[in-house]
C-alpha cells in the first residue's frame, strides 16, 4: 500500500535504506520489526549456507573410503573396516614426528565415528615399522640445556606426549588388530602391545631394541607386554634385545597366528576384522571395556561393573536383532 507521506515508497517502510553488515537502518528513522525480521532471514540464509556444504562435506567424506591427509598414514574405510596403514616405506616406517601427532588423531577419528566398528593396522612394504625415527630423538637431544632440572622436566613431558599417541590406541573403543611383516622393534613392539590381537608373518622380526641403545624401553612395552607374554619372558627379551621370529612370537603368545607371508597375512586378518565387523558393535565395544577394566581391578569388582554396564545395554535392540537372527538362521545386520 502506497504511503502518500512517504513518495515512492510504502508504509511503515522509509524511503532510504541503508544497510551494513546483517543490520539495516535507516537515514530517518528506524522500523524495528522490520529490521528484526529483515535480520532473522538474513540469518536463516546464511545459516543455510553454512550447514549445507558442511552436510555434503561430511555425505563426501562418508562415501569416500580413503583418507589421505596423513603424512605418515594411509587411511582407509571400507565395510565398517578402518584401515591404518604406516606409510613410510623408504624409511622402514621409522616413527617419525607427524607418526606420534596423527595417529592421536587418527584413532579420535576412528572412536567418533560409528560406521567404523574395528581397526586394522599395519605398515606398508616390507617391514611394519624400525619404530621411533633417529632423527626424532637427534632433536631431543639438541634441545637439552645446560640445567639438568628443567632438562628433566622437558624430556618427561616429551616421553608422557609419545605415551600419550599410544594411549589413544589402547583407549580405543573399537579392537584394533595388527598386521605384522618383516621388522617389528623398538617402538613398534610398544605400539603393537597396545593393540587387541595380533598376527604375522612367519620371517617378522621383533626386538625391544631399547635395550642395545643404552635406555630402557618407555612408551608401554614394559607395562603391557607382561600380560600378553607373561612377566619372565618379558623380562628375557627386555634384558636381552634379542630377535624373535614370527614361530618363536606364536609361541610365547605375542602374536595370535602367523601367515606364510604377507598377502596371506593381509587376508587372514581382514576376514578376521570382517567376522568382528558383523558382530553387534554394542556387544564388541562392552566386551572391550570389560577385558580392559579387569587389567587392574578385582574380581568382585569387575562383576560389580558388567552387572551394572549390562543393566543398560541388555535392553538394546541388537539383542532383539541378534535373537531373531538365530532363530530364523539368517546374518543379523545391526545398526551402527
Amino acid at each position: 500500500m502506497q504511503d502518500s507521506t512517504n513518495p515512492g515508497g510504502y508504509r511503515g517502510l522509509p524511503k532510504k535504506i541503508m544497510c551494513e553488515g546483517v543490520g539495516c537502518f535507516t537515514s530517518s528513522r528506524i522500523d524495528f520489526q522490520l529490521a528484526v525480521v529483515i535480520v532473522a532471514r538474513l540469518r536463516t540464509v546464511l545459516l543455510l549456507w553454512t550447514v549445507e556444504p558442511i552436510q555434503a562435506l561430511s555425505a563426501s567424506a562418508v562415501e569416500d573410503d580413503s583418507v589421505t591427509d596423513y603424512q605418515a598414514f594411509r587411511v582407509e574405510l571400507k565395510d565398517k573396516i578402518a584401515h591404518v596403514a604406516i606409510n613410510r616405506p623408504d624409511k622402514v616406517n621409522a616413527m617419525n614426528a607427524a607418526f606420534w601427532s596423527e595417529i592421536v588423531d587418527i584413532f579420535q577419528w576412528v572412536d567418533d565415528t560409528d560406521d567404523i566398528r574395528v581397526v586394522v593396522l599395519s605398515g606398508e612394504g616390507k617391514h611394519f615399522s624400525a619404530g621411533i625415527d633417529l632423527q626424532l630423538l637427534a632433536q631431543a637431544a639438541s634441545q637439552m640445556g645446560s640445567d639438568v632440572g628443567r632438562n628433566a622436566e622437558r624430556l618427561r613431558r616429551q616421553i608422557l606426549k609419545l605415551q600419550s599417541s599410544f594411549n589413544a590406541v589402547d583407549n580405543c573403543r573399537k579392537p584394533v588388530i595388527a598386521a605384522i611383516q618383516g621388522y617389528c622393534i623398538g617402538g613398534a613392539i610398544d605400539l603393537i602391545a597396545a593393540c587387541d590381537m595380533r598376527y604375522s608373518t612367519l620371517d617378522a622380526q621383533f626386538s625391544i631394541k631399547e635395550i642395545d641403545m643404552g635406555m630402557a624401553a618407555d612408551v608401554g612395552t614394559l607395562q603391557r607386554l607382561p600380560r600378553i607374554v607373561g612377566d619372565g619372558m618379558m623380562r628375557e627379551l627386555a634384558y636381552t634385545g634379542r630377535t624373535v621370529d614370527g614361530q618363536e612370537a606364536k609361541s610365547i603368545g605375542l602374536v595370535n597366528r602367523t601367515y606364510p607371508d604377507q598377502p596371506s597375512l593381509m587376508a587372514g586378518v581382514f576376514a578376521l576384522a570382517a567376522d568382528i565387523a558383523a558382530k553387534s558393535p554394542i556387544a564388541i565395544r562392552g566386551t572391550k571395556e570389560m577385558i580392559r577394566y579387569m587389567r587392574d581391578h578385582r574380581v568382585d569388582d569387575g562383576l560389580e561393573y558388567i552387572a551394572t554396564w549390562n543393566a543398560a545395554m541388555l535392553q538394546s535392540a541388537d539383542l532383539k536383532v541378534a535373537m531373531a537372527a538365530h532363530m530364523s538362521k539368517q546374518k543379523p545386520d545391526f545398526a551402527d
